[in-house]
């Protein structure tokens, strides 16, 4: 059953239930709210408090966020991502039109770093739902402070 919660209009979530039912996690929800930088359970909680930082509990449902294992994960996959992006259109442009170096420094640099920044909060968000929505880490059935009774 799944709970539904009031929302903004301008949402993109059109039924603002929440992903986690009594059948389990949706993952896919989840993960698209993450990317979005907002709650994984509820949608509407902000999940970063500065750039990359993320924040201690969701302010709408109160979900704690500390458990997160993000570390380098986040970071491994913009590089991979980018790296599969951009370089094939570099070397294709280095093939068959040689730009100078200059050209290539004052372009492909920015263009890159560019890139990297865009992309380290949304997947770094992707990351935190993904680990909420398998239970890893401190996201599990029970918080770590229930299994020391």
């Amino acid at each position: 059953m799944a709970i539904t919660v009031e929302g903004p209009v301008e949402s993109r979530d059109n039924d603002w239930t929440s992903a986690e039912t009594s059948a389990g996690r949706n993952l896919g929800l989840s993960l698209r709210r993450g990317v979005r930088g907002r709650c994984p359970r509820c949608g509407r909680g902000r999940l970063f408090c500065a750039f990359l930082k993320v924040d201690d509990h969701c302010s709408v449902c109160f979900l704690d966020f500390t458990g997160h294992r993000a570390d380098d994960l986040p970071a491994y996959l913009v590089i991979v991502i980018v790296g599969h992006v951009l370089v094939p259109v570099f070397l294709w442009i280095a093939v068959d039109y040689a730009p100078s170096l200059l050209f290539q420094l004052g372009v492909y640099l920015p263009i890159t770093a560019f890139a990297a920044i865009a992309l380290l909060q949304p997947v770094k968000g992707a990351v935190v739902a993904l680990q909420w929505s398998l239970g890893m880490h401190g996201f599990g059935a029970h918080p770590p402070d229930e299994h020391q009774a």
